[in-house]
């Protein structure tokens, strides 16, 4: 099952996309989402924040603060800051 992936800095739209897997850091630890998670909310820590594409594509990235939320197979990731590192396929 697909996840509805948008990663989102303060003043921008980063990525958006069909995902399998979510890995993130919470303020409570590491945390992956995949299709069928229950609904989540939680404070994003800083740390980097991995999307597996369902096809090909994904990204790896840098973030800092901000907030992550689950809720019927759709995965918000809104930061303050993002930086899309070396690892984006």
């Amino acid at each position: 099952m697909a996840l509805q992936v948008d990663l989102v800095a303060a003043d921008r739209s980063v990525w958006s996309g069909e995902a399998s897997l979510v890995r993130a850091r919470t303020a409570e630890g590491e945390i992956g989402i995949m299709g069928g998670h229950e609904p989540l909310l939680a404070i994003l820590a800083p740390g980097e924040v991995s999307i597996t594409g369902s096809g090909s594509e994904g990204v790896t990235a840098t973030v800092t603060g901000g907030f992550f939320s689950v809720d019927h197979d759709k995965v918000t990731i809104v930061a303050e800051s993002v930086e899309v590192g070396a690892g984006t396929r």
